[in-house]
């Protein structure tokens, strides 16, 4: 019994090794025993369930989940706006687009209050691992019920639905618009937002 514990906290602490691995440790600690003993302890230990992938996570969370980033905005005097998309992934609709010159994690937190605190169904937030999600931003998001999914680092494809709808912004309306100023984008983007949701098709939607 104490051989058998033994075996199974190294292959808990190391799940790498094998039975070949552990046979040869346990000779090194005195401890005589054969390969194909460990073998069999090694088959009888209970499997840890593996975690589902991101495209599972995905497919069985789609409804309920939303995912957010920003896009930048060249003004007319080389200025940079920023614009925080909110999407709504079940239906692919945009339910907040807000535009600052000084994203801050107060700002970003209380966009998100204003894009989700009527749609209780939303239980899952798609985020990158940017600075100005920071405190604020999480204490708002928890109020709000949302649980922080963290795109992994350099993936931007884990949040490929809210990064097509950006390309989509830009194709379709950022490209053919000479920003100004926050207001007059703001304004543009709230005209945007009104014909994507309810009068543009969505391929991807059956």
């Amino acid at each position: 019994v104490a051989v058998r514990g033994l075996i199974a906290r190294m292959h808990r602490e190391n799940p790498l090794w094998g039975a070949p691995r552990i046979h040869g440790e346990l000779l090194m600690l005195g401890i005589q025993v054969s390969e194909s003993t460990v073998s069999n302890y090694l088959a009888a230990l209970p499997r840890r369930q593996p975690s589902q992938g991101w495209r599972t996570f995905l497919r069985n969370h789609l409804h309920e989940t939303i995912a957010v980033d920003f896009a930048i905005v060249p003004t007319l005097r080389f200025k940079l706006l920023f614009v925080f998309v909110v999407l709504d992934l079940a239906r692919r609709r945009i339910l907040h687009l807000g535009v600052t010159a000084h994203p801050t994690a107060q700002w970003t937190g209380q966009r998100l209050a204003e894009a989700v605190a009527w749609d209780s169904h939303v239980r899952f937030l798609i985020r990158d691992r940017d600075s100005v999600y920071g405190h604020e931003f999480t204490k708002r998001a928890d109020s709000l019920g949302l649980k922080p999914v963290v795109t992994a680092r350099a993936s931007p494809w884990q949040n490929g639905y809210c990064e097509r709808v950006i390309g989509t912004l830009w194709r379709e309306c950022l490209d053919h618009v000479i920003a100004v100023n926050e207001r007059q984008v703001q304004l543009v983007l709230d005209d945007y937002r009104r014909y994507y949701n309810r009068a543009r098709t969505h391929l991807s939607l059956k």
